[in-house]
């Protein structure tokens, strides 16, 4: 609860139109979005080029990595809800990124072909997977509860949300921009272990923003009880102490079923066996959707439940949008790495350094748009919320459109255009722009106030679970080049061009859905816009 002196005069406690508490977040997530989205950028390069990964393999990890690492905030939100606060859940969720990202940065040896055998440095495969399950628990503790802040700094119906989740959005986007153009040159030109390095420092300058701008967040950071956490439960140790240490045995839970290097249902003897990852997903997602339906029919009115049917229908297009986008770091990173033209601009992009044009994209569409929501509104020609998410799902499935023209109109050395991928970038983020930022703060106005971390946590396992299929989706234009084989660029070409058809397809067709059942969506979401 905040104190009267964290509520006083709040107009003193404004920066430009919106609470200084805003900003605090903006640059927090900023720095941990350069950190993350740095890495990101280099993460499946790295296990192909550096370590000889399969493309199979390269998806399967960075779908197991990506599903865990979205899944993890349904946890880390409903630790913060129910006793750590959002504050102390951010500050150790930052160090253990810090950590993380850190740890990255010990390469190891290069893999080698031995006899047509692939050897790898088991001790560094050890150190690398050890560092992604330390990203994974502190992403969990500190992604939904930084987004949660940022909301609970307005009030009810406040016309100023919409807006300043545009611009909290443009700071993800801000250091995503950064991020893969500096970690992509560092990683790709100087050692992979530049670029993981500058991402460690990264985080370590959000974790320092964050603390020093705690007076801004209004109090609305702390936890509810705080006696409660304090309480001792076994022998010395506090329940706070309790869940610090539970969740760096989560750490240790993570680091194994990372290793598992699948996603898949893998068909042994007659019996599909899902995979570690997936099972620990699906535990998480059935403890979730369980709770939150004992809670929706035990302790919600008509109104708030049918409210809270709706977070769980945006969630659902969260899903099938960044199954889409996913694949920029995916299906994107190798199409752009492999089968295209990188000279632009007198400067010869790496695929890593590609990856930041969604993040740039998103700084020159957030200005405009976060001046346009209000004034439509007090128009009276403001789309609302499910018509705008309709349109950023065919605007992600166009985006798969400009794509397929290019994999069909290659140029003379029969590699595609770098400009048709700048393009297909711009369409996809104009989709995000309509989807993703107006999702979140649908989440903090029709989420029951008690339950608003935890439903903020489901938005994210929704992404988890797009990182899965996105990864799927990606092997499908999965190429093995034998060793010393050159790649055939137009088989290569055919391949992505099927994979992003069919991408195109469920974007496109899942907009139409959503625009056609909108009038009847809307009378459940009473009121909110």
């Amino acid at each position: 609860m905040a104190t009267p002196a964290a509520l006083a005069s709040p107009a003193r406690d404004e920066f430009l139109g919106h609470p200084k508490g805003l900003y605090v977040c903006f640059f927090t997530e900023m720095w941990e979005r350069f950190s993350f989205y740095g890495m990101k950028a280099l993460l499946l390069l790295y296990l192909i080029k550096y370590h000889l990964f399969s493309d199979d393999n390269g998806y399967n990890l960075i779908g197991a990595y990506g599903g865990l690492v979205y899944a993890m905030p349904v946890i880390g939100g409903l630790i913060a809800d129910r006793w750590l606060g959002m504050r102390k859940a951010v500050v150790f969720g930052g160090i253990l990124l810090v950590l993380g990202h850190l740890g990255m940065a010990i390469e190891g040896h290069p893999a080698r072909y031995v006899d047509g055998v692939v050897v790898r440095d088991a001790a560094a495969l050890q150190v690398f997977y050890l560092s992604l399950a330390l990203i994974i628990m502190g992403v969990g503790f500190l992604k939904p509860n930084i987004s949660t802040i940022v909301g609970k700094l307005y009030g009810d119906n406040d016309p100023r949300r919409d807006s300043g989740f545009s611009i909290f959005y443009a700071g993800i986007n801000l250091g995503a921009t950064v991020s893969g153009v500096l970690c992509g040159w560092l990683g790709e030109t100087y050692g992979w272990g530049w670029g993981f390095g500058a991402a460690g420092i990264g985080m370590l300058a959000g974790l320092a923003n964050f603390t020093l701008g705690r007076k801004h967040l209004r109090g609305h950071a702390e936890p509810r009880e705080p006696a409660r956490l304090r309480e001792r439960v076994l022998g010395p140790l506090t329940r706070e102490h309790l869940i610090y240490l539970g969740a760096i045995g989560g750490v240790a839970v993570v680091w194994g079923l990372i290793q598992s290097h699948s996603i898949v249902l893998a068909l042994i003897p007659g019996v599909f066996e899902p995979s570690p990852v997936l099972l620990a997903m699906h535990l998480v997602t059935a403890c979730l959707l369980g709770g939150i339906l004992w809670f929706m029919f035990t302790r919600c009115s008509k109104v708030e439940r049918e409210q809270m049917f709706m977070v769980l229908a945006f969630i659902g297009l969260c899903l099938v949008f960044f199954t889409l986008y996913e694949q920029t770091y995916g299906s994107w990173v190798l199409f752009s790495d492999r089968a295209m033209n990188h000279a632009a601009l007198g400067i010869d992009w790496s695929a890593s350094q590609l990856t930041s044009l969604g993040a740039f994209f998103i700084l020159v569409l957030a200005p405009p748009l976060a001046w346009l929501w209000p004034r439509l509104e007090r128009a009276g020609r403001n789309p609302g919320s499910l018509v705008k998410s309709a349109l950023g799902l065919i605007f992600a499935g166009l985006s798969f459109l400009v794509l397929v023209w290019s994999a069909r109109h290659p140029q003379a050395n029969g590699l595609t255009g770098i400009w048709w991928f700048v393009l297909a970038y711009f369409v996809l983020e104009v989709g995000e722009m309509l989807l993703s930022p107006i999702g979140l703060s649908v989440v903090t106005q029709l989420s029951v106030p008690r339950v608003v971390s935890l439903m903020m946590g489901g938005w994210f396992l929704g992404t988890s679970y797009s990182e899965v299929l996105a990864a799927q989706l990606g092997k499908l234009s999965a190429i093995e080049i034998p060793e010393g084989a050159t790649l055939d660029i137009a088989a290569a070409l055919s391949k992505y061009d099927q994979l992003f058809l069919f991408s195109a397809w469920i974007g496109i067709g899942s907009g139409i859905v959503v625009l056609a059942l909108s009038p009847l969506l809307r009378r459940w979401m009473h009121g909110v816009k």
